[in-house]
Order: C-alpha cells, then sequence, then structure tokens
C-alpha cells in the first residue's frame, strides 16, 4: 500500500538531493568538494496563522530546489524512501540553475 504524507500547517516534506560521487568521465570527487545542503521539495502544507489569526501562504511549492540548514528536519521513512521534514521558516533559500 502506497502512503503519502502531507505535511501540516506551514511544514514543508523534502527529498535531500545526493551530490554525484563521480563525474560523467569517471573522475571520483572528493566528499567536500560537493557539500551543497540542497533537496527538491516533495509537498507543502497549507501554511501557518499570524497572532491576528491571518494566513500566511508556505514561501516554497512541490518541486522547488531548496537549500537547507546543516542540522534540523525531522526525518521520515516512507517505504524504502528518506524524507526530511522541515519548518518553512527554516528554509534557508530556493536554488535556480
Amino acid at each position: 500500500m502506497a502512503k503519502r504524507l502531507i505535511p501540516t500547517l506551514n511544514r514543508v516534506l523534502v527529498e535531500k538531493l545526493v551530490p554525484p560521487s563521480q563525474t560523467a568521465a569517471g573522475i571520483l570527487l572528493p566528499e567536500k568538494s560537493s557539500k551543497l545542503n540542497s533537496g527538491k521539495v516533495i509537498a507543502v502544507g497549507p501554511g501557518g496563522r499570524d497572532v491576528a489569526g491571518n494566513h500566511i501562504p508556505v514561501a516554497v511549492k512541490e518541486g522547488d530546489e531548496v537549500l537547507l540548514p546543516e542540522y534540523g528536519g525531522t526525518e521520515i521513512k516512507l517505504g524504502e524512501k528518506e524524507y526530511h521534514l522541515y519548518r518553512d521558516e527554516d528554509i534557508l533559500g530556493t536554488l535556480h540553475h
């Protein structure tokens, strides 16, 4: 049975991107050469509320590539895949190519 997690409030479900360990030509890369902590947004919650009760939408959308903090988030395993759950305000920014 397939499971799907839909985050609540201002939470974002992210699948971390693993940098390649070698180039297309077969040259092995050291671990620290491409240490960019990034991930792909899989699902987002509907957003939160401020003190006055106004709706605050989540700043990212599904499919965005985001820069993540070095520490934090909650690790979640759904089936064979591992994901991380972050609050919207913990995400450092979006990456554009």
